[in-house]
């Protein structure tokens, strides 16, 4: 084992197969073995540790763990002293942000926040909830929830603050979202010590720089064709405008390389596109990382 390491904190749970996936795109080959909180990791140095989203940004802060992923909401929920080193826009369904809703069932009276006054709240968010309410100055029973927070409504609550990517669970239990509370992204954070060790900050920064590679590159294809160089102007045209593709030389003066980067629902579009403004040999490949 390396003299230096670097403590990693990998949450377990929903997060915890999206998370390796996301990991493995960016080089490090990691497994989680079974009845083991300690996943297996390629890079000497790193040690990772499985710790619930819940509770990571604590033992981020306490500097049990130098480094770990988890969410806005537990960073602002555990009101966590951390570094945040980047957003990670990935979740256990999709790349869009997770939103915290205050929801009543589908026949309650409740139509804003206000009406909750005095009534009863399950929630996993205690402190993120009790935050919100004070900013509608409404003083409700805020309980803790274990879980199965969607089927608490009405007889054992009044209403339910939840996080929710789809909304499908909600709908199913015949909820109605009558406020939205927080949206969350995934955030790589770090204890503020950790980032004043040389040594950790770097290994950290780079691990980083990777990881946001990869989710950089999702959805991304390249695209590269031969172009005689009269069609190239008509050729260019059809690539978005932002893009700046690049063009080089071929051995026949007459044509030209182009290669560029675009999304990969896009290819459909532009390919016959490309194709009648003269482009020749067009192929497609996958790209793995976009480092800027």
């Amino acid at each position: 084992m390396s003299d230096k390491l670097l403590k990693l904190g990998i949450p377990a749970g929903s997060l915890q197969e999206a998370t390796g996936e996301l990991f493995r795109k960016a080089g490090y080959h990691i497994k989680f073995p079974s009845r083991s909180y300690y996943p297996e990791i390629d890079d000497p140095e790193i040690e990772c540790l499985l710790i619930r989203a819940q509770e990571m940004a604590r033992y981020v802060e306490q500097g049990v763990l130098d480094a770990g992923i988890t969410g806005y909401d537990w960073i602002v929920e555990n009101n966590a002293q951390v570094h945040e080193v980047c957003e990670l826009m990935f979740s256990k369904v999709s790349r869009r942000p997770v939103r915290w809703v205050l929801c009543v069932p589908e026949d309650s009276p409740a139509k804003t926040v206000k009406d909750l006054q005095g009534k009863r709240i399950a929630t996993e968010v205690v402190e993120l909830t009790k935050s919100f309410l004070a900013k509608h100055a409404v003083t409700a029973q805020i309980e803790f929830s274990w879980g199965a927070t969607e089927v608490k409504p009405p007889k054992l609550a009044d209403a339910i603050v939840e996080v929710t990517e789809t909304g499908s669970s909600l709908r199913a239990n015949n909820l109605r979202i009558i406020a939205e509370v927080l949206q969350s992204t995934t955030r790589f954070v770090a204890n503020k010590a950790a980032m004043q060790d040389e040594w950790k900050r770097s290994k950290i920064d780079n691990l980083a720089l990777m990881l946001k590679s990869c989710l950089a590159a999702e959805g991304k294809v390249g695209l590269m064709m031969n172009v005689r160089r009269v069609d190239l102007p008509r050729v260019l045209e059809q690539l978005p405008a932002l893009q700046k593709p690049t063009v080089s030389s071929l051995s026949d003066p007459d044509w030209v390389d182009v290669n560029t980067i675009v999304d990969e629902s896009f290819v459909r579009v532009v390919v016959p596109k490309l194709k009648g403004a003269g482009a020749w040999g067009i192929v497609e490949y996958q790209i793995n990382k976009i480092i800027d």
